[in-house]
């Protein structure tokens, strides 16, 4: 590590389950960001700052005036612009070091998808819509990549993830199953309390580094926010026998 290096990730080597080793660890990584909205915001923004070698942004949307209500890695000067340039634009001036890999064009496919995840060590799920939440897990199940996917709308929100290295690991399926029709509510139509984004977000990037210095991961747990009350429920997702996705053999 370099001399600067040493001191922008100070507070990260000052910690015992972190240290140069893990930095390192952190400075060699590649992440892939599925959405650079609400969730995508504080996601992009925290794995700069610690130091994320590289990450892979994936978007195909603009920047709206509605969009900065929660947001917060785009600016009211970016409205017009693709989500992915303005997201790289305010990680650049957060750290200049991270390598940005841009996607602008839309997955419509599990074969996108599988193209898009398979050089990456890491894949975080910041969509807002079933169906892309279906095919990024079966595109991580397939490649047995690791996989943090977190959710919010009005006051909830969820973060769950995925460890291919472990046999008894539940996927996405597992808990929605890709047969089941799920009605997917969109912050557009049942609107969402801006923070929360950020809390969820946020939790993403904690479980991300935690995965990639330590391979700890949330142990078939998915955690729920009620952002009206305050608190925080465990819900056990054990992996399901016939899941129509992590049951299926890998290529």
């Amino acid at each position: 590590m370099t001399d600067e290096q040493l001191l922008r990730y100070a507070r990260h080597l000052n910690l015992d389950d972190i240290g140069i080793d893990g930095q390192e660890k952190l400075l060699k990584a590649r992440v892939l960001i599925a959405g650079l909205g609400g969730l995508g915001s504080p996601v992009g923004m925290y794995l700069a700052a610690s130091g994320i070698g590289q990450l892979d942004l994936v978007d195909f949307d603009t920047v709206e005036l509605s969009n900065l209500q929660r947001q917060i890695i785009h600016t009211t000067e970016y409205i017009g612009w693709s989500k992915v340039q303005s997201a790289a634009h305010t990680i650049a001036s957060l750290n200049p070091e991270v390598r940005c890999y841009l996607h602008t064009q839309k997955p419509n496919s599990l074969a996108d998808w599988l193209s898009l995840i398979q050089s990456v060590d890491l894949v975080l799920d910041c969509t807002d819509n079933y169906p892309t939440r279906q095919m990024i897990n079966q595109a991580c199940v397939e490649l047995r990549k690791p996989l943090v996917s977190a959710a919010a709308i009005r006051y909830m929100g969820n973060i769950f993830m995925y460890n291919p290295f472990k046999p008894e690991s539940a996927c996405y399926a597992c808990l929605f199953d890709e047969m089941e029709q799920v009605q997917t509510d969109r912050c557009a139509t049942m609107g969402v309390l801006s923070p929360l984004l950020g809390v969820m977000g946020s939790m993403q990037s904690i479980v991300a580094i935690n995965y990639l210095t330590q391979g700890r991961d949330l142990n078939n747990r998915m955690l729920m926010l009620d952002a009206k009350t305050l608190t925080w429920q465990t819900l056990m997702i054990p992996k399901r026998e016939h899941c129509s996705i992590c049951s299926k053999p890998t290529k």
